[in-house]
């Protein structure tokens, strides 16, 4: 449930890439903020910055200038052991391609968040069969990735982003790899877990179906934020 509590604020944030004496832009003095419990959608064609944003955004990269605040910590002025664990206890990730470890079950897969965060196995083992029955999958707790559909994959990737019950979830095209109608169910979902639990939702998209159950999109073209959409209210 979306509330007027700033989660994210981004404060002229640049990216530049050098190669020899050229320098490209990635993006450009960006400013917004993400609300606490929104589903917020970064939307724009390929190459328009929208992947560089959501990396700088989860501190996956550096920015070159400007700030993005998370609670008002600053992650980029942590040292690299206290933005890991930060990022372990606050942040979960959603991948296009699902990012499974092959040779692991799909419980052992779901378990691996909580190693950083959660001392006992057996807590652990609990954790990860509870969020994955929610998600449909309690029948599948011993299958492999190899073994599932690309549905199954994604709800089990989204089980892994969920598990040690993150503050922001970021998702890098989380349907891009299906079809569109197993897509409209992934969203189905992430729709209901953001209005059960209150969890920040990020998707990165270039497909306005998807970004159409956000209650927000920002949309981008070459690095730059032309347009910042409201889709529904804020709730105090």
């Amino acid at each position: 449930m979306r509330c007027s509590v700033e989660i994210v604020k981004v404060e002229n944030l640049r990216k530049s890439y050098r190669t020899g004496s050229t320098v490209f832009e990635a993006l450009k003095g960006l400013n917004f903020s993400i609300q606490k419990g929104e589903i917020l959608s970064i939307l724009g064609p390929s190459g328009c910055g929208k992947t560089t944003l959501l990396n700088c955004l989860s501190s996956i990269d550096y920015p070159s200038e400007g700030k993005v605040l998370i609670e008002e910590v600053d992650l980029h002025a942590l040292s690299d052991n206290a933005k890991t664990l930060f990022r372990a206890k606050n942040m979960g990730f959603i991948f296009q391609f699902y990012n499974l470890i092959p040779v692991l079950t799909v419980v052992e897969n779901v378990e691996l968040p909580l190693f950083a965060v959660e001392s006992g196995r057996k807590n652990i083992r609990k954790a990860a069969e509870e969020v994955l029955t929610r998600l449909g999958l309690k029948e599948r707790l011993n299958y492999y990735p190899s073994d599932l559909s690309g549905g199954e994959r994604q709800r089990v990737s989204i089980a892994r982003a969920l598990v040690h019950r993150p503050k922001i979830i970021w998702a890098d095209e989380p349907t891009g790899a299906l079809d569109t109608q197993t897509g409209r169910e992934i969203m189905d979902v992430i729709l209901e877990l953001n209005e059960k639990n209150g969890q920040t939702f990020v998707i990165v998209t270039h497909d306005e179906r998807i970004a159409d159950y956000s209650n927000r999109i920002v949309s981008m073209d070459s690095g730059q934020i032309i347009r910042i959409r409201e889709l529904s209210p804020v709730k105090d």
